[in-house]
């Protein structure tokens, strides 16, 4: 009895072992079928790449990407002092293009442009106006702002009918601008003119809302942007110095890391970052720009005026990603835009985001390294 009795057990547990080979799941196999071998590799999941969608709008003047479509509204320019004792400027470092140029005596003024004023906060000093200024403003379609001007300017701005805001012989010095109480005490009364993003908005959508704040028909920017916009065959540009006088030199240095210029200056002997008061952030740009053109002084004008061509063509230089290479400009009348041409007469390729512009003699020194 006893020997049936472990003859049936062993019989039990054999057909459970059997049973429980049967219902286990077989290693995978990645060999072909009937050949016997088995695949010790484990298997890898591959992630498909990430795919920035298209921006829905660009900012026509530095070919970023925006939420909002600004790129049928008129940008804002307002000019500003560089005199050393007005320095720092506020609201610099978010403007989309910055020119500089002379002005009088050696020294050089500012015309800051934004799109979108969105954030930008307190603006200035702001300055007087010069006809070559109404110009760049004209080519741009921009809304002017500046507190006075010389005679040309107001000329200039009669003979084109410049959208300009006057800080100083318009209607609105009292609601569109203010002074600031200690640029009064350390800089005097005359550099402490300033405006914000809040008096300019709610003048261009109370008092000034029937002006025309939208490009009138048919104005196109003719500006190109790529993602990566250093020059092919360019040549070194890590540094570049454009001296404009004794008084203002510009020196521009090139961040790897960031691709980007930050922005430095020598005025009256003074060295030292270009910084904006608003925040202590320094100015820094994407593109570079040099135009080269004649600038002479006007006969008997006892401030020391000048006269700066931009009507017809010349020569300059662009700079970005830390590599430069020689360009022409062109702008055929008062009122329209620069257009920028490579060596060969290709349409010039900027890198997206912020523009300088300076605009010096044909013989200021201009160096790179």
């Amino acid at each position: 009895m006893n020997k049936r009795f472990f003859a049936l057990l062993a019989g039990v547990l054999a057909a459970l072992i059997l049973l429980s080979a049967c219902g286990s799941t077989p290693p995978a196999s990645s060999s072909a079928p009937g050949d016997g071998s088995l695949s010790l590799e484990p298997s890898v999941s591959v992630l498909a790449p990430v795919v920035e969608p298209d921006p829905l709008y660009i900012n026509p003047l530095t070919g970023e990407g925006t939420d909002v479509d600004l790129s049928a509204n008129r940008p804002v320019a307002i000019m500003l002092n560089n005199l050393k004792k007005a320095l720092p400027q506020c609201g610099i470092s978010q403007a989309d293009i910055i020119y500089e140029a002379p002005a009088e005596g050696g020294i050089t003024r500012m015309m800051a442009v934004f799109q979108s004023l969105e954030g930008v906060g307190n603006l200035g000093s702001v300055r007087s106006a010069r006809p070559y200024y109404v110009e760049l403003a004209l080519g741009l379609d921009a809304i002017f702002i500046h507190a006075g001007g010389s005679d040309d300017a107001y000329s200039a701005i009669k003979k084109y009918g410049a959208f300009n805001i006057d800080g100083v012989n318009g209607p609105y010095g009292g609601t569109m601008f203010y002074r600031d109480a200690q640029r009064k005490k350390t800089a005097g009364y005359e550099h402490s003119l300033f405006t914000s993003e809040e008096r300019i908005e709610a003048l261009l959508s109370g008092a000034l809302s029937k002006m025309r704040q939208s490009h009138k028909e048919g104005y196109a920017l003719p500006l190109t942007f790529a993602k990566h916009g250093t020059p092919a065959a360019g040549q070194s540009a890590n540094t570049l110095s454009v001296k404009y006088s004794y008084y203002k030199t510009g020196l521009f240095t090139y961040d790897p890391e960031r691709e980007i210029y930050l922005v430095s200056q020598t005025v009256d002997g003074q060295n030292g970052p270009y910084m904006d008061g608003s925040n202590s952030q320094q100015m820094a740009v994407t593109n570079v720009l040099v135009l080269c053109t004649d600038i002479n002084p006007i006969k008997g004008d006892s401030a020391g005026r000048q006269t700066v061509r931009l009507t017809g063509s010349g020569n300059g230089y662009y700079a970005c990603g830390g590599a430069y290479i020689p360009i022409t400009w062109s702008k055929d009348s008062a009122t329209d835009p620069f257009r920028f041409s490579t060596a060969d007469g290709q349409p010039l390729t900027l890198g997206v985001g912020k523009t300088y512009v300076n605009i010096v003699d044909d013989s200021a020194p201009v160096t790179f390294e």
